[in-house]
């Protein structure tokens, strides 16, 4: 059995978050302590943790969380579901990474050019300014 402390270090979560999955359904319930009223987590508690924290860290909402739980306790007949969930988000993800990628040469451009106007390089600066104005036109607006 584990503490809130020892669920909490192990998944990443803080106990406040902890006790809000518990609170919306998305854990439990958690037994007590019969002495003390503590909340007394078991393996398969701080595996659902485990597996929350991931979900959270890489930006799934309450609701799809949700969804997650109930398609893991219908098993084989939520596959496709399930699979769909997962792969949407993997999308979301990718197209994430990929405006990072973007983001990621933009300020690697505007380095060089800084770079060139430090050496007082007006080519290479010139050069260094076409290439920022060609990464601009693929910037994201940030949302």
């Amino acid at each position: 059995m584990f503490t809130i402390q020892d669920v909490s270090r192990r998944s990443g979560l803080s106990e406040p978050t902890v006790r809000y999955y518990e609170q919306v359904g998305l854990i439990g319930p958690i037994q007590r302590d019969e002495s003390s009223g503590h909340r007394r987590y078991d393996d398969a508690d701080l595996h659902t943790l485990e597996s929350l924290a991931c979900l959270r860290a890489t930006g799934v909402g309450i609701e799809d969380m949700r969804t997650y739980q109930a398609n893991r306790a219908r098993g084989r007949a939520a596959a496709a579901e399930q699979r769909e969930l997962l792969l949407r988000h993997a999308e979301r993800i990718e197209a994430e990474i990929a405006a990072q990628h973007v983001r990621l040469e933009y300020l690697r451009q505007k380095a060089a050019l800084w770079d060139a106007r430090e050496r007082g390089d007006a080519a290479a600066e010139a050069t260094a300014t076409e290439r920022v104005l060609a990464v601009i036109t693929r910037l994201e607006p940030v949302k």
